[in-house]
């Protein structure tokens, strides 16, 4: 954000200092004389501040394809659970000796499809554990495992996939001497037929049961950790509940009414899981937001030097336009003449611009463990866009120039 605030500043007093620059170095009486300044270096200080505009420009426009794509991607990728009517509730106010009571409750009210615990609520706030043994473990190994402690139900309530094994489920004993993990957890462990094995947490004896697809616990800045999905018969902190589609609102009074029975006057605090996890995304798509508002002030700028400058050159050429008039050439003829100079002038910012863009969105975009591709697309778009904006701006200008009457441009001053 800073970044992009420092560019537009510098980018705008670039554009006021030169004419003030330029102005203040005019002789007095030359300008009477309609003499102004006009030397090599003079046009291509000129040039020179074009480039740069339009290059500010391109950098960019690249950022906000690139920042949107990714803000875009980060809302609608699969996390490998389900974020769609499921909301969170704080246990704060439950009592202990009343907590299975209220999860009885709450699973009786007819709107509610899943419910279940946790000390995890997926949007970035968890626990680790290297405190997880297992059979073929080498002496000095330890792998870090994300610690997701739940009740049963869980797996279900969140549409986590379970790829081999099962799920933790009422109604059987010893359910809470078992585990599952993640694939990566697996993977890194190096277990073959993890199914069925004993692992020990904590020095306690526990039985793999399941295995789940990796799903995402932490931002998408981190690559996926191992996960130990550890149920326990405790008070959770937070009950994670699956709301049948279409009766929100209903079910979510029907959960007020339930949680101010037990809570002994503490506030009912809720959340929807999605809208957690947008939040946690804040940042970015204030970026993505800000890049927009700078590429509009950037382009506006640089267009209006790319016009102040064509219509300087159309001034000083007038009587060159006038004698091709005269002599017979085409309209189109002397727009092209006109504007292959700023042609060139676009062309060598979008030449200088789009590596630094790339290195820029490069930098950027591998803070992410997962993110979009950086395609040439994004570069050609930018090009093509700041192209097209460049030839509207100078074509009024180019046209109104070679459709002048020769004779008012001939004319003796």
């Amino acid at each position: 954000t800073i970044g992009l605030f420092s560019i537009i500043t510098i980018t705008t007093i670039l554009s006021g200092s030169y004419p003030a620059l330029y102005l203040s170095n005019l002789k007095t009486l030359a300008s009477l004389r309609g003499q102004m300044l006009g030397g090599f270096g003079d046009l291509w200080a000129r040039k020179g501040l074009v480039i740069f505009q339009f290059g500010v420009s391109i950098i960019l426009i690249v950022s906000v394809l690139i920042v949107s794509d990714q803000v875009n991607y980060i809302q609608s990728k699969n996390l490998g659970y389900s974020r769609d009517n499921v909301i969170f509730i704080s246990n704060g106010g439950i009592p202990t000796q009343d907590y299975e009571a209220f999860q009885q409750a709450i699973k009786s009210i007819p709107g509610v499809v899943k419910s279940s615990g946790a000390t995890h609520n997926l949007t970035g706030e968890y626990g680790r554990t290297s405190g997880v043994n297992w059979l073929g473990q080498a002496p000095d190994e330890r792998l870090s495992f994300l610690n997701l402690q739940t009740g049963i139900g869980f797996i279900e309530t969140m549409g986590i996939e379970v790829i081999e094994g099962r799920a933790v489920e009422e109604g059987r004993s010893n359910e809470f001497d078992k585990v599952l993990f993640n694939e990566t957890a697996i993977r890194q462990m190096n277990l073959d037929n993890p199914i069925g094995q004993i692992v020990k947490v904590w020095g306690r004896d526990k039985q793999i049961i399941g295995i789940v697809k990796d799903f995402h616990v932490e931002t998408l800045y981190e690559a996926i950790s191992p996960t130990l999905i550890h149920p326990v018969n405790e008070v959770f902190n937070q009950t994670f509940i699956k709301i049948q589609a279409g009766t929100e609102m209903q079910t979510i009074h029907q959960l007020e009414k339930v949680y101010d029975q037990f809570s002994n006057g503490e506030p009912f605090e809720l959340d929807f899981v999605d809208q957690a996890y947008k939040t946690m995304y804040t940042s970015e798509k204030q970026v993505a937001s800000l890049s927009q508002s700078f590429a509009i002030i950037a382009i506006i700028i640089s267009c209006l030097g790319l016009l102040g400058l064509t219509s300087f050159t159309a001034q000083r050429r007038a009587k060159e336009i006038g004698i091709r008039k005269v002599l017979g050439a085409e309209v189109w003829r002397i727009i092209y003449l006109l504007s292959g100079d700023f042609s060139k002038m676009v062309l060598a910012a979008i030449l200088i611009a789009l590596p630094i863009s790339y290195f820029i969105a490069k930098e950027w975009i591998q803070n992410f463990a997962f993110s979009v591709e950086l395609s040439p697309l994004y570069f050609v778009l930018a090009g093509v866009i700041i192209f097209t904006i460049a030839w509207l701006t100078v074509g009024f200008q180019t046209f109104k120039a070679a459709k002048s009457n020769p004779v008012d441009n001939l004319r003796s001053e």
